[in-house]
């Protein structure tokens, strides 16, 4: 099948500015009359109060903890400043031009992620709701039950960083007799290697030498030690367990943290779109201004520039490496946030000829900026460590939780004014991802509220009903507050929305546009909503350079899967079964229910691909459908007439 082939005829494009009385297309009037009568109490659909704030919830989307945590750390591991190449390759290819087809793909239809899909029945269906909308659905709830715990720890350093941040000392009660305070031991160590004229005394040396020199009741600086740092994280944030099998009880600090956190959510996005666009105003801009403070202040301080040389230094001979290009795109497809339908969700709420193409572009590569720069930041600070620790920048590099809650609190204890530096910049990390997650929620939500207006978009349907699932996300969330809360977040984070699920969506979306839709009649909706033709770029890689990536990476990071660890625990069979049945919870919705609707739908093979795959399908009468269900009846009377 072509890629445009099933679609020989060009309908008329749909124009806002016409009235729909200039409509007269049967079909249309029946739907008007339909929903006009049925859903007169139903509140109308919002759009953005204006463009910026629409980029602004791209921005506060798309950067998010993985612009902090990953990033940085996957520029220095891959080759540094060479990591750069495949990473620019893959934005070209891959990245921007899907992160346009979503947004560009909720603006043409005014529509969230379950109702999008009515352009391909197959991975939809117009009677019954399922396929890859559901898919994309319940992959967002997953991430949205994980991440938000990332928030709750973040909530409480960000409250201890107000009472002397008390991770630097070992005068607390969840400290054992193995703690030793950050510097305290490497200073002492190091003292001993200076007064024995030496600098390679081993462990066993230096322990043999501090039971010699040390009181009894003094802790011992050997390789059984455990920093200051550490043990507040493991045992007064996590009170960690010894794995998955051993849940524990609830942490009540960390419940009430993670209540705290639904709760700005909730608060962020219940009372619709408008009101969510003025909360980004502080969410998405503010951390740029901390973002800021902290670079100037970074790039001061001793050692700084080796932990940015390390960060940039190139490593061409890594590009060889297809784990490096693997890399590359996963980060991007997963810091843009594609394929759980938030920004499919966004875009719809923009006006129908608003310039979606250049915008999009424009807000990914803004996130990338970020990305880049954030690694400037981090691994000042960490250069700092390294310098302050006198150990090589590798031995104190380190991604994900661990660089947040280990690295960054460890570096700033020798600052003055460590209190301070801590708040911002755990500030900086709450509201960095906050607003990736309660967009993420806007887009689930919005996917819901479509595809079910006259049960949702009534008089406190839409405060209810997010009321009712945050309520259901904290429950199940509460599972990653007990003292085995760690191993089941890990499951979360690895099986929930891992990379594949996300590229399996990615591919089916590339699929449903190019070679059922049509990327003729894509262009042409294109052309009517900005006013030209895009650039022939973006067929390209819509039609071929995406589903291609798309597949491939998917199947070569099942070829090369290995289960996750933490850090050297072993999860058992059980663990990773429950964390499979998590990845297929998502991704079977797609085949099993294109295998139901290809049986369900009668006639011969030719006439059921025509009504499936490739139907004719009526943008005006779907956009209408979506927008414009609130419409009085004495217009509704006047269509039909």
């Amino acid at each position: 099948m072509g890629l445009s082939e099933n679609f020989e005829e060009q309908r008329q494009p749909f124009d806002e500015s016409k009235s729909i009385t200039d409509n007269k297309d049967s079909s249309l009037v029946t739907l008007n009359k339909k929903w006009s009568l049925a859903n007169s109490k139903i509140i109308p659909r919002e759009t953005w109060t204006n463009t910026f704030e629409f980029i602004l919830s791209c921005i506060g989307y798309s950067v998010g903890l993985g612009n902090i945590w990953r990033f940085p750390y996957l520029c220095y591991q891959n080759g540094g400043g060479a990591f750069l190449i495949p990473y620019v390759i893959s934005l070209v290819f891959c990245g921007i031009p899907m992160f346009v087809l979503e947004a560009s793909w909720g603006q043409l239809l005014s529509i969230g992620g379950l109702g999008m899909w009515e352009l391909c029945p197959i991975l939809k269906g117009k009677v019954h709701h399922g396929g890859a909308g559901i898919a994309a659905t319940v992959c967002a709830f997953w991430l949205n039950i994980y991440y938000i715990v990332v928030l709750a720890w973040a909530l409480i350093y960000f409250f201890y960083s107000f009472y002397n941040v008390p991770w630097g000392d070992c005068n607390n009660w969840w400290n054992t007799e193995k703690c030793v305070p950050e510097y305290g031991c490497r200073s002492l160590n190091e003292t001993l290697k200076t007064f024995y004229n030496t600098s390679d005394l081993s462990q066993y040396e230096i322990s043999n030498l501090n039971s010699s020199l040390l009181p009894a009741n003094l802790t011992l600086c050997n390789e059984n030690s455990t920093q200051a740092v550490r043990e507040f994280w493991e045992r007064n944030v996590l009170h960690i367990s010894n794995g998955i099998e051993e849940p524990g009880s609830i942490i009540w600090q960390l419940s009430l943290a993670l209540f705290v956190a639904w709760a700005l959510c909730y608060f962020a996005i219940f009372k619709g779109i408008k009101w969510t666009g003025k909360v980004l105003y502080v969410t998405a801009l503010f951390p740029y201004v901390i973002l800021l403070v902290l670079f100037f202040r970074g790039v001061t301080l001793p050692g700084a520039g080796n932990g940015i040389y390390f960060y940039l230094a190139p490593d061409f001979s890594k590009l060889s490496d297809s784990n490096v290009w693997i890399d590359a795109v996963t980060q991007i497809f997963f810091t843009y946030g594609l394929a759980l339908g938030a920004i499919v969700a966004l875009g719809s709420y923009n006006n129908y000829h608003n310039g979606i193409v250049k915008q999009a572009a424009l807000i990914c590569i803004l996130d990338s900026s970020t990305s880049f720069f954030t690694g400037f930041v981090v691994f000042s600070f960490i250069g700092y460590m390294a310098y302050e620790q006198n150990q090589p920048v590798d031995q104190v590099a380190m991604s994900g939780p661990g660089l947040l809650f280990l690295a960054y609190p460890s570096g700033i204890l020798k600052l003055p004014g460590a209190a301070v530096w801590s708040a911002l910049f755990f500030l900086m990390v709450i509201l960095i991802g906050i607003d990736s997650q309660f967009c993420t929620m806007e887009g689930f939500f919005t996917a819901l509220i479509d595809e079910f207006p006259r049960i949702f978009r009534r008089k406190y349907g839409r405060e209810i009903f997010i009321f009712i699932i945050y309520f259901l996300s904290y429950l199940i969330g509460l599972s990653m507050t007990c003292e085995g809360g760690m191993y089941v977040f890990k499951i979360f984070d690895f099986y929930g929305a891992s990379g594949w699920v996300l590229l399996w969506l990615l591919f089916f979306e590339c699929i449903a546009i190019s070679w059922c839709y049509g990327l003729n009649k894509w262009y042409e909706n294109l052309k009517d909503m900005v006013g030209y033709y895009p650039s022939l770029w973006w067929k390209f890689c819509w039609g071929f350079s995406c589903p291609a990536v798309c597949f491939g990476v998917t199947l070569f990071s099942l070829i090369k899967y290995e289960g996750p660890k933490y850090p050297n625990y072993t999860f058992p069979t059980w663990a990773h079964v429950i964390g499979w049945l998590m990845s297929i919870s998502s991704m079977i919705c797609i085949p099993v229910y294109a295998i139901y609707l290809y049986i369900a739908t009668p006639g011969s093979f030719r006439h059921k691909m025509k009504i499936l795959v490739s139907p004719d399908v009526d943008i005006a009468a779907l956009r209408f459908s979506n927008c414009c269900d609130a419409l009085p009846m004495s217009e509704a009377d006047t269509t039909a007439k």
